[in-house]
């Protein structure tokens, strides 16, 4: 069971009490228009996603960090970082003054995650095994602000796989790095993860381009092929 389900209820209990203008913000997220995933990837943003996660089953999200392609640039400027591992540390705090205010407030969480939402936008999403990512992600936001998240999942495993078959079979995140000599800030860091998997991606969406696939639709139909081959065989 995922640490925040102890503080949060579950979908059949009463959700955590938003105030009127956290409401009104993902109302206002709600109301975004979907990404035109029939875009270049030269005029597309992308929000590349990372997370870091503990517990037996690895199913307790800790921290999750983003950065953005946008038009085929990184955008060090446009990123985006929230450690939830806090929430749990306050829960667990005494009753002393000290622990008191060592306690986060939950309201803030919950106005960090809306911050998160407000930075994606509708924007598609790119991880490295993005089911993993997908799954604690969109758990935390159900659990927490009561939204089913629906954007769309690159996972840049199954592309890079299809696009670069002349490279050996590499299934780990480590193994493109090496491949392609690019250097991590701080390995294990979701935010310094997110830029190397950004990093991928601009070097994908280059290789993906040339070979004709040059929208990020075009991208998930390549994702979606190779998963179909992968299970026929």
């Amino acid at each position: 069971m995922a640490w925040y389900s102890r503080f949060f209820p579950s979908p059949d209990l009463r959700q955590p009490a938003l105030t009127a203008e956290q409401q009104q913000a993902i109302a206002a997220w709600e109301q975004l228009p979907a990404a035109d995933l029939r875009r270049s990837h030269y005029r597309s943003r992308y929000v590349v996603i990372d997370v870091e996660a503990a517990g037996a089953n690895s199913d307790c999200l800790q921290t999750l960090g983003s950065v953005s392609v946008v038009d085929g640039l990184i955008d060090f400027a446009d990123a985006a970082y929230v450690d939830l591992s806090s929430l749990a540390l306050g829960h667990q705090a005494d009753d002393s003054p000290q622990g008191a205010a060592r306690a986060p407030s939950e309201g803030r969480l919950i106005d960090e995650l809306i911050s998160f939402l407000g930075f994606t936008a509708k924007a598609p999403l790119v991880a490295y095994h993005a089911a993993f990512t997908a799954r604690l992600v969109e758990q935390m936001l159900a659990a927490t602000l009561g939204i089913v998240w629906r954007q769309p999942w690159i996972d840049l495993d199954w592309v890079m796989s299809d696009l670069f078959r002349e490279v050996e079979a590499r299934s780990r995140l480590d193994d493109w790095l090496m491949h392609f000599d690019i250097d991590s800030i701080q390995r294990h860091h979701p935010v310094s993860d997110a830029y190397v998997t950004a990093k991928l991606l601009q070097i994908t969406i280059a290789r993906a381009a040339r070979k004709g696939f040059d929208t990020p639709a075009a991208l998930l139909e390549v994702e979606k092929a190779r998963r179909h081959m992968h299970q026929s065989v």
